[in-house]
């Protein structure tokens, strides 16, 4: 296994602004008026993109705390934004997305979108979503606790790091808190709910389980040489997740 090379994990900073600056961004002008409507009345400094090249430029000059992004734009796909987006950040987005599209849905969470909300929508719903998202974005930082050593696999919780065979792992800010959350209660099985819990600060009601499946295999893909029969996070059939040391 050739494990990648990281950088130092960034930590969320605190919503700016009133409650958070959001950023919108749909081709549809009525939409996006409505979704601005409805946020500034929560208290929060909405910016708004019509385009992938609009939403990038307004991240990189106004650093909003939360994107809401339509996964139809136009003739583009807000799943490739969201995919770009990714490769160099952990910004929470919101996903707004058709509900026959379930196919879209289950690949923006493959993709790391942080919650969906189906249109069409009530105000109330999507109010509520962006509060939880944001406050599982800049929840409290944990404890300060001793480095988790299983053999070759080092989970150091106060550095967000972690290492196998020596070598620094790259790995986002959620994947380390699904991780060090399983390590730091060996072979207790965890279902996906209690994971949305205690990781996510949701849900099933607000996010959707598969988020839970989708990021132990992401984990797994970092840490385990052969995922497919994975040594550290086991697969309890019909119930959860636990971590073997």
């Amino acid at each position: 296994m050739s494990p990648d090379t990281a950088r130092e994990p960034t930590r969320r900073r605190p919503p700016t602004g009133l409650r958070g600056r959001i950023l919108v961004v749909d081709d549809d002008p009525d939409l996006r008026r409505f979704v601005v409507r409805v946020l500034e009345a929560e208290g929060y400094d909405v910016e708004q993109a019509a385009t992938s090249a609009q939403a990038t430029a307004a991240i990189d000059a106004r650093r909003p705390d939360l994107v809401i992004l339509d996964i139809t734009l136009g003739s583009e796909d807000g799943l490739d934004v969201l995919a770009t987006l990714r490769r160099t950040s952990e910004l929470p987005v919101i996903l707004l997305t058709a509900k026959a599209k379930e196919i879209d849905r289950v690949l923006g969470l493959k993709l790391g979108a942080d919650d969906y909300v189906v249109k069409p929508f009530s105000p109330a719903e999507l109010a509520a979503r962006v509060g939880t998202v944001l406050r599982r974005a800049t929840g409290p930082q944990s404890p300060s606790v001793s480095v988790l050593e299983f053999g070759e696999l080092e989970i150091d919780p106060s550095a967000h790091e972690v290492r196998l065979s020596g070598n620094l792992l790259r790995m986002t800010a959620k994947e380390f808190a699904l991780l060090a959350f399983l390590a730091g209660s060996p072979r207790q099985v965890f279902t996906r709910g209690q994971l949305l819990a205690h990781v996510w600060n949701s849900s099933a009601e607000w996010q959707d389980a598969d988020t839970v499946t989708e990021y132990v295999r992401r984990v797994r893909k970092k840490i385990e040489t052969d995922p497919n029969r994975p040594r550290w996070i086991h697969t309890v059939r019909g119930v959860g997740y636990r971590f073997e040391p």
